[in-house]
């Protein structure tokens, strides 16, 4: 069983961070600290098809998972990122069972989905056994939504119904925004809906995830607190800038 599919069924803890950047060495760098996964972000970044397949390979090398956030509503990206054999995929930006079922379905072969064959790495370029994959290890990859709506947040026992979603992470940024709080995360009325999501998705046995650029321990313990075990945090380039800034600081003494 795929390790990040073992952990997520057994409801462990798992510490993430972000990657938008396009050099490899970065998740050879950030697979060395200890997370259990890295977040490589197509949504919001430069990070083309090419330059996800070297970060996969440079992760892989050091042994840490590879989650990927395609861009929304992206099929053909999301054909490409599958055939690469990644641990896991997170669609973003969820409103509805409609929408979750159309692009849950797209990640399975028929008869259960719509999914093209075609696998690259995914099959180890054909020495892995074929039918073992599409009857076994094509079903690994972890597939994950995200609650960043107002409308997630009503519909979410609609979002529980959808069959093959293996955690539903929160984007509490999005979230705000969506009722007009952009950039207040941490405030109200955005802790209440996200609690109120949460207590759903707890009542239903479903894994919970949670996402934010900030790594600071009372921004983690804070969102830790509400009963999310799947933490992910901070980015490289906000660790590039902390880093640059504190030598600055320090130079300029």
């Amino acid at each position: 069983m795929n390790e990040l599919r073992r952990k997520i069924e057994s409801g462990a803890k798992l510490r993430g961070t972000h990657v938008t950047l396009s050099d490899p060495s970065i998740c050879a760098i950030l697979g060395r600290v200890g997370f259990d996964f890295i977040w490589v972000d197509m949504e919001h970044t430069y990070i083309d098809c090419k330059a996800l397949y070297i970060h996969m390979n440079a992760a892989r090398s050091v042994g840490v998972n590879v989650i990927v956030r395609i861009p929304q509503n992206d099929y053909i990206t999301l054909k490409r990122v599958m055939e690469m054999g990644v641990d896991g995929v997170i669609f973003p930006m969820i409103r509805s069972a409609q929408e979750a079922e159309k692009i849950v379905s797209a990640t399975y072969y028929p008869p259960r989905g719509t999914r093209g064959f075609g696998p690259r790495d995914a099959i180890q370029f054909g020495l892995a056994d074929l039918n073992e994959y599409i009857l076994k290890g094509s079903l690994e990859m972890c597939r994950f939504i995200q609650i960043e709506h107002v409308d997630a947040v009503n519909r979410i026992e609609e979002l529980i119904g959808v069959e093959g979603i293996d955690g539903y992470i929160f984007g509490a940024n999005d979230l705000s925004g969506s009722i007009g709080q952009l950039g207040h995360p941490c405030e109200e009325p955005t802790g209440r809906l996200m609690k109120r999501a949460i207590e759903a998705l707890r009542n239903h046995g479903k894994y919970i995830g949670f996402s934010t650029g900030d790594f600071r321990k009372e921004t983690i313990d804070h969102f830790s607190e509400m009963g999310i075990p799947m933490i992910s945090a901070g980015a490289d380039t906000d660790y590039l800038l902390c880093g640059a800034q504190q030598a600055y600081e320090n130079l300029s003494r």
